[in-house]
């Protein structure tokens, strides 16, 4: 028999996990802890976590992925109907509806869990709540409860930049994963709580962040820092929602400079949906459909611009506040 192992407020969203024993649910525990409410609360969305010799690797339905996921390895996904599932074989699975609120991850034991199916399990409760992550940074404007989004593939300086306008007095939400609700007349978004990996070159070029890093670094250059260790240097923020200001597409400039410019939001969809929508074989999924239905309701509500970045990416302050102070 399973047992409730945690809830967790998703702004509006109860997300329910039960397990077989506690620390099968560890690392939703890890990402999501600090939204943890009563287990008296009725979940909206239930995840059961189970350990199993046997894993159902072959589902009826569409073949619609396979290959090669980062860190995870090989992993195939399945559609049938709204039901959606994700097989690594030998390892896990994990079987997902949104439109019934429900999902069962399957572990073998000994197994070193992926990280995928945590984060697709997310997605799938997020939408059954009318909500959708984003990959992009999310900072609130230094005198206003209102949040700016950064978008920028990996690897361009979306944590730089959060950190260096964190300096000059922008709140941290997230710089990463943003959750976009785009049900009321103005799009609100709220920052996923969980770790800021810093890399090297950002500590070199933001030495305020410097008393949070030890002496070591992972194989890609980089540390995970949590949000209350940061918290001692700048302002983070709550995981609450909070109205979107404007859009940024993260740039980096040709000639050292700090600028911002308007973004056509025919571009600023594109950019978007090409680093938030997943494509399978037999098309998008309704969950993708929805997600980009929510990209472009979030691009016609709100001014978008693309942000240059130089040298100095505190730059990049005064030229966001003084552009959104005269749209206002």
């Amino acid at each position: 028999m399973t047992r409730l192992f945690a809830c967790y407020g998703l702004n509006g969203q109860v997300l329910g996990i039960s397990a077989d024993r506690p620390e099968l649910g560890r690392d939703f525990d890890r990402m999501l802890a600090s939204l943890r409410v009563a287990d008296s609360v009725e979940p909206d969305f239930r995840l059961d976590i189970a350990e199993t010799d046997v894993l159902e690797e072959e589902p009826v339905g569409s073949l619609v992925f396979e290959g090669e996921i980062p860190e995870d390895g090989y992993c195939r996904m399945v559609a049938d109907g709204s039901t959606v599932h994700l097989v690594f074989p030998g390892r896990q699975t994990v079987a997902m509806n949104d439109e019934e609120g429900w999902a069962k991850l399957r572990v073998r034991p000994g197994t070193k869990a992926a990280w995928t199916p945590s984060m697709l399990v997310l997605d799938a409760a997020l939408d059954a709540g009318g909500q959708h992550m984003l990959h992009t940074a999310g900072l609130t404007l230094p005198d206003r409860d209102a949040v700016v989004l950064i978008h920028a593939p990996s690897g361009t300086g979306k944590t730089t930049t959060s950190l260096a306008l964190a300096t000059q007095g922008f709140g941290l939400c997230s710089d990463d994963a943003m959750i976009l609700n785009v049900a009321s007349v103005r799009p609100v978004a709220w920052g996923l709580p969980r770790h800021v990996k810093i890399h090297q070159k950002t500590a070199e070029m933001i030495p305020l962040v410097s008393p949070c890093l030890g002496p070591s670094w992972d194989r890609n250059g980089e540390k995970a820092v949590s949000l209350e260790r940061l918290s001692g240097i700048i302002r983070i923020e709550s995981p609450a929602a909070r109205p979107v200001a404007a859009l940024f597409h993260l740039a980096r400039s040709i000639d050292s400079e700090t600028r911002l410019v308007p973004m056509a939001r025919t571009d600023a969809m594109v950019v978007l949906a090409m680093d938030n929508v997943r494509t399978g074989m037999t098309g998008l999924l309704p969950l993708q459909k929805r997600r980009l239905a929510t990209i472009g309701k979030l691009v016609s509500s709100v001014p978008t611009f693309t942000l240059e970045v130089g040298a100095r990416p505190a730059d990049a302050a005064a030229l966001i506040n003084a552009t959104l102070t005269s749209t206002d």
